[in-house]
């Protein structure tokens, strides 16, 4: 009896560790003007918001006024027709720039449901980028071209497996 409540608690203690994942970290800062500008989706975990985009995913961040970003997401749906939505980002931690919040959701003057957006990995030069989010549940690779050298996207790879993310979730983007 013994045995079988400490195989018990052994099991019960390593699905817990599972689960208890480290949390996600953000880069250490972020200049908002070089990341300013066009980036194509590499690849993506598939979320609903994006369901209709076949291909050429593109994200479009321009700064504006009072410390906003403004955000124009760009896709190619099934049937050839060129869909867009336009949207608002702001930062949450200042110190750093890399935790931002997004909104596509606009009405009476002011946006609603914000959603997270943390960059979690970024290119030196900002050629590359990893967003991802605290729970898991969205994450990106963004290029500054349409197609990204083998070695940038396995660095992008590793970045999320070492944010606990499976890297066999994400999607390549085709364009």
């Amino acid at each position: 009896m013994t045995a079988i409540i400490l195989l018990v608690l052994i099991c019960c203690g390593s699905i817990y560790a599972q689960h208890e994942q480290q949390t996600v970290k953000t880069v250490e800062f972020v200049d908002l003007d070089r990341y300013a500008g066009l980036w194509y989706e590499i690849a993506k975990i598939p979320n609903r918001f994006q369901k209709r985009c076949a291909s050429g995913t593109t994200a479009e961040y321009k700064l504006i006024d009072n410390g906003y970003v403004q955000v124009i997401n760009r896709c190619r749906e099934a049937n050839g027709d060129q869909a867009s939505i336009k949207g608002r980002a702001r930062v949450v931690d200042s110190r750093t720039n890399a935790r931002l919040q997004v909104s596509f959701v606009r009405f009476f003057g002011k946006n609603w449901f914000w959603g997270d957006y943390w960059i979690i990995g970024l290119d030196k030069n900002y050629q590359w980028a990893v967003v991802g989010h605290p729970d898991r549940t969205y994450g990106w690779i963004l290029s500054r071209t349409p197609e990204m050298a083998e070695s940038d996207l396995q660095s992008c790879y590793q970045i999320l497996r070492e944010q606990g993310y499976d890297p066999q979730t994400f999607v390549a983007t085709k364009h």
